[in-house]
């Protein structure tokens, strides 16, 4: 039962993960192709703009459905489907049926996020359920093709409005990889690099350490022993003290024999050379860190102090403040491969980095700790949850990547001609070249598809806005925390007091 709860966890795990890394993908994309719409001088070429706005608009459609599809239907259903299988004493039609009760109450909080983001009339929902009794009107021509028709039925929905129900839906999951980022990313971008740096403490000293303390534990539970060598029974409080030290004591063995094993560990030894690769490395992870955090601050300083205000969630007209990762982008961005290569990187980075932050902290549920995170021993529940949060993240790495570059992110590299009549013989017509911004002309400036996806609905711009803040707080704060812890021990984590049988630590491929 393990070994098959563990192959459907990682399957899924890596199937859903993979399809949000997707969808952040085509973000370059996205943006490459408005650019490509338009000419160095600011004019349009000629070229089928509306079918390319299209085409990437149902590439979101699609990939956000499956998204969808995956937070609410397929993760849930696994998940519940191995928490119920642990009962030895219900079938397997059993755990189906109440894994799908369970399923069923996420399938219905996705319809409320629909129904919500739209009206009852003319929701995605409503659609879809309205269009199963009433069937479509006919394509324009009988003989179109199945790509046609699936063209068509995205122009139903489109026409159905079906973009603000998804955008809020979408929205609603980024608002709480929001929450994920700022407990975990904010902490991984600092203890991550600070760990390779201040790398991790000697095995033979911790070895030394452990045996002194194992000594010292056992000559304190001899000194209680010795108390009822006469018959007398020991007193309450020194039964409690007794059974304490004898929790430490396994504790303690249980350390030396992973410390044992570490110290014969191959990986140790060729950890231990590639030290100066890791400070470097360490070095590299942290100054982006800075540059993120800079990148960051100065967008959301220039929408404190430029904006058009909170009621239309803080959207900034023209470029007030130079930001360096916009600008830097800005300059890739022609050469397409750079500016793509530079974005997967930043999405990996964030994944990195949240992965260090939650194997750090375990996943929590306010103050309660649901599941830690260890090598070779994570339950596939926790695995589970482990993908959700990485899925979410990556969802809120798209509006990060408009944080950190919003002028990228909107309108790529395109320019738009300014008209301006000069006093020249035959009244002559000029014009200037400007880099387009929020303050550009509706008809000569073409937003990408993200941004629209993006900020659908002006409220949820807003609390992204203070939620930088807070994400800035956070990584400050866990930087200054990480300073201050020294080494960390070489088998961080593999063995702690509350391991029990029945623990998550305990679990043993």
């Amino acid at each position: 039962i393990r070994q098959e709860s563990e192959v459907v966890s990682t399957i899924t795990a890596i199937c859903a993960l993979a399809i949000a890394l997707i969808t952040s993908a085509l973000l370059p994309v996205d943006i490459f192709l408005v650019s490509f719409m338009k000419f160095p001088n600011g004019t349009y070429k000629v070229s089928t703009r509306g079918q390319i706005e299209d085409t990437v608009l149902y590439g979101y459609y699609t990939l956000y459905s499956i998204i969808l599809f995956c937070v609410f239907l397929w993760i849930p259903f696994v998940y519940f489907y191995y928490e119920e299988r642990d009962d030895d004493n219900m079938n397997k039609c059993s755990q189906v049926k109440n894994a799908l009760k369970y399923t069923i109450g996420f399938a219905i909080v996705c319809v409320v996020l629909l129904l919500i983001g739209n009206n009852p009339v003319s929701s995605l929902f409503s659609v879809l359920v309205f269009r199963a009794f009433v069937p479509l009107e006919a394509p324009p021509s009988q003989n179109s093709t199945q790509w046609e028709k699936v063209q068509y039925l995205f122009e139903e929905l489109g026409s159905s409005h079906g973009l603000p129900a998804l955008s809020f839906s979408i929205s609603s999951l980024t608002l709480i990889g929001m929450l994920a980022v700022i407990t975990y990313t904010a902490y991984g971008m600092s203890v991550l690099p600070l760990n390779l740096i201040k790398g991790t403490r000697s095995v033979a000293y911790e070895r030394l350490e452990n045996t002194e303390d194992i000594d010292d534990v056992e000559h304190q539970i001899e000194n209680l022993k010795s108390k009822c060598k006469d018959g007398r029974p020991l007193s309450s409080r020194d039964r409690h003290n007794l059974q304490e030290l004898e929790g430490k004591l396994q504790v303690l063995r249980r350390r030396g024999r992973h410390l044992e094993i570490a110290e014969r560990n191959c990986c140790t030894k060729v950890g231990s050379a590639l030290r100066p690769f890791k400070i470097l490395l360490g070095v590299f992870f942290i100054l982006v860190a800075l540059l993120f955090t800079v990148a960051l601050f100065i967008s959301n300083l220039d929408k404190a102090l430029h904006s058009a205000g909170i009621s239309s969630g803080f959207i900034v007209f023209g470029t007030n403040l130079t930001n360096p990762l916009n600008e830097l982008l800005l300059a890739l961005q022609p050469v397409f491969p750079l500016d793509y290569i530079l974005i997967t990187v930043i999405t990996m980075y964030f994944v990195f980095t949240s992965m260090a932050g939650i194997r750090n902290m375990g996943i929590w549920f306010f103050w309660i700790r649901l599941y830690k995170i260890r090598p070779k021993r994570t339950r596939p529940q926790a695995l589970l949850f482990l993908c959700m949060i990485l899925l979410l993240i990556v969802l809120h790495t798209s509006y990060m990547i408009y944080s950190l570059a919003p002028q990228y992110v909107m309108y790529g590299s395109q320019k738009y001609l300014v008209q301006v009549t000069g006093p020249t013989s035959g009244n002559a017509t000029f014009g200037t070249t400007r880099i387009c911004d929020a303050d550009a002309p509706e008809d000569q400036c073409i937003v990408t598809r993200s941004y629209l996806f993006l900020h659908k609905f002006w409220f949820f711009s807003t609390i992204y806005y203070f939620g930088n803040w807070a994400f800035i707080a956070a990584f400050l704060v866990g930087l200054v925390v990480s300073c201050c812890r020294g080494k960390k021990s070489v088998i961080e984590g593999e063995v702690e007091a509350d391991d029990s049988d029945v623990s998550d630590d305990e679990y043993v491929h």
